[in-house]
């Protein structure tokens, strides 16, 4: 399964008041572990960063002025999205910047059926708890030192950590099915492969006597 862990970062809250993507960070995972494939951009705005914002982020006007604007990394960033589920922590703000990034230069909606939300997720198995990023990292044990600001890549980066706690995946999903099993006619709805190791007689023996010799207790 390809999905990409997504976030952005703002001038501010409302996009309403008209507020603005500032970043957008990507990362990909096949079978919940991350590829080489990132896609990442900061971009001009074309208004002012708000003081509350900026705490967040740090990105201030002077930074983001010769940035690229999204109608210039737009085909880009569908092309790197495309057809892949989305992984986003309070999916309802991104989605709706990234919206209406796509609404003023006069594209498509991004479909949020094909979306999951992570802060969702964590409501509803931690009812009554922080969900923050940062709080959701204290729950997991993931190292969040690096995160001083709110940066779209290192969001990202976290997220996909608490994405595969969250979905009860301690580690990462790995396929050690060969492509050569995968691709035979003769074998179907084949879920895992299992070796089965016995133990030889010598070692049924050694047992009996470790038993026997070494525990004083019947465990």
């Amino acid at each position: 399964m390809i999905e990409v862990i997504l976030d952005t970062e703002t001038t501010g809250l409302s996009v309403a008041k008209g507020h603005r993507i500032v970043e957008i960070g990507c990362i990909e995972l096949k079978n919940q572990i991350p590829t080489n494939k990132t896609f990442h951009c900061y971009l001009n705005p074309q208004r002012k960063v708000s003081e509350d914002a900026m705490k967040v982020h740090g990105y201030t006007d002077e930074f983001l002025a010769d940035k690229n604007f999204f109608k210039d990394i737009a085909d880009d960033f569908l092309s790197f999205i495309e057809n892949k589920k989305l992984i986003i922590h309070n999916a309802e703000f991104d989605i709706a910047h990234l919206n209406n990034e796509l609404k003023l230069i006069g594209r498509k909606p991004l479909n949020k059926e094909n979306v999951i939300d992570t802060l969702d997720i964590a409501r509803e198995k931690y009812p009554g708890s922080q969900i923050s990023l940062d709080a959701l990292c204290k729950r997991f044990r993931i190292d969040n030192t690096r995160r001083k600001f709110h940066t779209a890549l290192i969001d990202c980066e976290l997220l996909s950590k608490v994405y595969i706690n969250l979905t009860d995946q301690k580690e990462p999903k790995l396929d050690f099915i060969s492509s050569e099993i995968n691709n035979s006619k003769n074998i179907q709805n084949i879920g895992y492969c299992k070796k089965i190791i016995k133990p030889t007689n010598e070692e049924l023996e050694n047992y009996k006597v470790f038993m026997k010799k070494s525990l004083k207790k019947t465990i």
